[in-house]
């Protein structure tokens, strides 16, 4: 009977206790956030892939990849030289052809034959067209390039996420494992 008589003076101390303890208060109590806030901008690729689309490399610049602009020009242009220089050629032999049916042999082609003229033609025209192709998907390329780096730019890359290589070895065989560990803290 002492030790329910305690027991009850216990909670009885304890629920007043709580009770008294008990202040009101005005402030909003909230959880701290300890994640960085990043703003987002969701348009920011768009812009990159608009930049690059008016001026090949300036979504590059605007994305702060300055070692890439040289990369884009040299590829475009060199695709651009080949297909200007075909497109040269390609009108040289057209035009020797031409001159051949008319009658004239007084071209720089007088050494080749009819034949050999029009697959000069087919040869410099295939390439030619070969250039222009790899002119637009170089262009295609660079619009697309600035559009997928702003995207991750803009990626959370965090310390709580990591992908390592792990070697340990066996317990039982005592030889060298390799494995791979994603850890995510939380």
């Amino acid at each position: 009977m002492n030790k329910i008589i305690s027991i009850g003076l216990l909670f009885f101390v304890l629920g007043n206790a709580s009770l008294f303890a008990q202040a009101k208060t005005d402030a909003v109590l909230g959880a701290k956030d300890t994640l960085k806030s990043v703003d987002i901008d969701p348009l920011t690729p768009a812009k990159a892939a608009f930049y690059s689309a008016v001026l090949p490399g300036l979504g590059q610049a605007y994305n702060k990849k300055y070692w890439k602009i040289p990369l884009v020009y040299g590829a475009i242009g060199t695709s651009l030289y080949f297909y200007l220089d075909n497109n040269k050629k390609y009108n040289q032999y057209r035009d020797a052809y031409k001159r051949r049916l008319e009658g004239y042999s007084d071209d720089d082609y007088s050494y080749l034959d009819n034949s050999r003229l029009i697959a000069g033609q087919k040869f410099y025209q295939r390439n030619r067209d070969l250039s222009a192709l790899f002119v637009v998907a170089f262009y295609a390329l660079n619009i697309i390039d600035a559009n997928v780096d702003a995207a991750l730019l803009q990626f959370n890359i965090d310390e709580n996420l990591s992908l390592k290589p792990v070697i340990y070895p066996n317990d039982v065989t005592f030889k060298t494992n390799v494995g791979l560990t994603f850890n995510y803290n939380f």
